[in-house]
């Protein structure tokens, strides 16, 4: 049994001790009040992980510049005096559970939207004078802001030099004057004086993920010939000056760290060259720590080249562990990485291995807060695992102008962490059926019986997880069966009952004689009649290709429909040994997926031979082809093929709801059997239903 001796081992950085080698790094949920001081949700969302065990919390990207330096409009920020106080009132939170709490200083560069550039110092002004004024920002910003953007009509956000868009944020860029670049020194010395005036343990300096710091670290941002551009020594002078400041004003021994990118990783987008590789990432390590810093953060690319820093679902725990073990050997720091640690035995290995000194749980602490307690008293099995499912991230950058904050798939109480520690406790054994053991349905179970229901879980197949059983056969997409897992270990752990092969009906209803009934029946897959030929013997759903029942091999085999499902169900198929072709009637592929998952998967696919058509319908279904007609031009065209593969969406099933809801007390229809959508979708759902309506 490992005893995780390292990782509950204190270690300092600089001067500051650490009770432990577990870290909550910066991550971006925007929970901030507008003018840059911790909400009350704030300082619960992060007070959590304090009580959950963790050693060290570094805030989320923290402003230093109002003007063209902040990222969203509920982001915090230490750029004025009025900032000391409230951060004070935060650290005193942090530390009543014995965790030490940096900030994070930042500048988002040219990864800024232009519509953030001027925009929050106007915002801040104007939320003073009225109180509805945050409304209007919310409703007013998303629809205008985003055209402007599109069209380039805002203010351009600011980079080293004049360079090219960045990938995600496609804003214009100018370069910054040497009298702006001095202003922006100050103002990130200024920041940390002001961290360490409010009792702040320490600082961080964003230098990654393609952040200010970093383009002044990398030639494909930095074209400058001056000072600050040119040659090694001069890209380096921006943070030597920072550093240098904060030293001199905040003195030698308060800790500062540095999270550095130590490699760009264009050559895994097939950019071999652009940006700087490990090989000069660790020159630059070595030059920071000589510059006198406390720890170094290291991590790995930029917007560009998202997935390399935020990685989705497919690829490997401890991946770029390699980046730490080479910075590990070149300092004499403390290293801190996260290098998709996802297991504590995985943290502890690293750990011992000399990898690194700290591990960072940035993703796995939204989904768990309390992990680290967990692991401390015996608990592992319990903790929620992060399954990379990126909806934390998707669900920052479409709340950002909205007001909202991130949210997680798997925990849906993330911003209502007061809310869910006061649950009532009211249950009073009473009996809640609830039909279908997929996320909803656990979910469901697992907060009720936190507050004390009896809930009986009843599924109809063999085994838990609906849609979870399909989703997990794609290649590299196990991570996904984690959340059934851990929803189960929990559900029980709070008293549920789960019992398959049940076919419920009205009478098995009855015989729990049950106070609600929560249907959570699922969605299936969509075959539309119209479609001449659709249920001929060579047409299959993706649920027939990925729950096993029908294998292809060797076939050439024509997919409709370029959702998530259908690319992923793909990736199986190629994998199978069969020839590819994706038909979408928009003009894009997978225009309804998350981005991150589209660089992850369709390379992939490209790269198989898999052939791709656009804005096309699928008119008819025959023997060996199928009929398509072009939604451009109206002309039809015939695709040979020995098999159909139908990716066209799902259908609530919610029959046994409309059966029953008028035959019981308190019925309530949940997940993909209310409306189909995704596992964020189903457990807050659940979770609504479980604390709100249910009484």
């Amino acid at each position: 049994m490992i005893d995780y001796k390292i990782m509950f081992s204190p270690m300092k950085i600089g001067n500051c001790e650490i009770k432990n080698r577990i870290v909550m790094p910066p991550i971006h949920v925007g929970m901030a009040n507008i003018n840059g001081t911790p909400s009350e949700k704030f300082m619960n969302y992060y007070e959590e992980r304090a009580k959950g065990g963790t050693g060290l919390i570094i805030t989320e990207i923290t402003r230093v510049n109002d003007g063209h330096g902040a990222t969203t409009f509920r982001q915090p920020a230490m750029s004025h005096d009025y900032h000391i106080e409230p951060m004070r009132r935060f650290v005193d939170r942090i530390h009543k559970h014995g965790t030490k709490l940096f900030v994070q200083l930042h500048h988002p560069g040219r990864q800024n939207l232009g519509i953030m550039v001027n925009t929050v110092p106007l915002s801040i002004s104007c939320s003073k004078i009225a109180k509805s004024f945050e409304k209007t920002l919310f409703k007013v910003a998303p629809v205008v802001g985003k055209k402007m953007d599109e069209k380039h009509l805002t203010f351009r956000s600011v980079a080293p030099s004049k360079c090219e868009r960045s990938a995600v944020a496609n804003s214009n860029v100018r370069a910054l004057s040497k009298k702006e670049i001095g202003k922006l020194v100050q103002q990130f010395i200024d920041a940390a004086v002001r961290c360490k005036k409010a009792g702040v343990d320490g600082i961080e300096l964003h230098s990654a993920h393609g952040y200010l710091l970093q383009q002044f670290l990398s030639p494909n941002t930095n074209h400058r010939n001056d000072a600050y551009g040119g040659n090694f020594e001069n890209r380096l002078r921006f943070i030597r000056e920072i550093i240098e400041g904060i030293r001199r004003e905040c003195g030698k021994d308060y800790p500062l760290i540095v999270r550095l990118t130590v490699d760009e990783c264009y050559d895994r987008i097939g950019q071999p060259g652009k940006g700087f590789g490990l090989d000069m990432g660790l020159k630059y390590a070595k030059a920071i720590e000589a510059m006198g810093v406390d720890a170094l953060d290291i991590t790995s690319a930029a917007y560009d080249t998202y997935n390399y820093w935020l990685e989705p679902t497919s690829f490997d725990c401890g991946w770029r562990a390699y980046m730490a073990e080479a910075v590990k050997k070149e300092v004499s720091v403390p290293v801190i990485a996260a290098n998709l640690i996802r297991s504590p035995e995985q943290a502890e290995k690293q750990l011992n291995d000399g990898i690194q000194d700290f591990v960072a749980l940035g993703r796995p602490q939204i989904a768990d807060p309390h992990w680290a307690n967990k692991v401390a008293s015996g608990k592992k099995d319990e903790i929620k695992r992060c399954i990379c499912c990126l909806h934390c991230m998707e669900s920052m950058l479409a709340g950002a102008f909205l007001g909202e904050n991130a949210h997680c798939s798997l925990n849906p109480a993330m911003g209502r962490e007061k809310e869910f520690v006061n649950l009532p406790k009211d249950g009073s054994e009473r009996t809640i059926v609830i039909v279908g053991a997929g996320v909803a349905g656990l979910m469901a179970a697992e907060i009720l019986g936190r507050r004390g229901f009896r809930p009986i879980v009843l599924e109809r197949s063999n085994q838990i997880g609906g849609q979870i059983q399909l989703a997990i056969k794609p290649p590299k997409k196990e991570k996904l069966s984690w959340c059934i897992e851990d929803l189960s270990v929990n559900a029980k752990k709070y008293g549920a009952e789960i019992k398959t092969n049940i076919i419920v009906d009205e009478k098995v209803i009855s015989s729990y004689n049950p106070y609600g009934v929560i249907i959570a029946t699922g969605a299936s897959a969509i075959r539309p009649r119209s479609i001449e030929g659709v249920n001929g013997d060579n047409v299959f759903t993706t649920v027939d290709i990925l729950s096993g029942s029908t294998v292809l091999t060797g076939k050439k085999i024509a997919i409709v429909g370029s959702g998530l499902t259908g690319i992923e169900t793909a990736e199986l198929l190629l994998k199978q040994e069969n020839e590819i072709t994706i038909i979408e009637m928009a003009d894009e592929i997978a225009p309804t997926a998350w981005f991150q998952h589209k660089i992850d998967i369709l390379p992939k696919l490209e790269n198989g031979g898999v052939n791709f058509i656009t804005s096309s319908k699928l008119c008819s279904i025959n023997r060996n082809n199928i009929l398509l007609e072009n939604q451009k031009n109206g002309k039809k065209s015939i695709l040979d093929c020995d098999a159909v593969v139908l990716s066209m969406g799902s259908r609530s099933e919610d029959q046994l709801y409309d059966k029953i809801k008028h035959k019981f007390n308190n019925v309530y229809l949940i997940g993909d059997a209310k409306k189909v959508g995704n596992i964020a979708s189903a457990t807050s759902e659940a979770y609504r239903v479980a604390t709100q309506e249910i009484r």
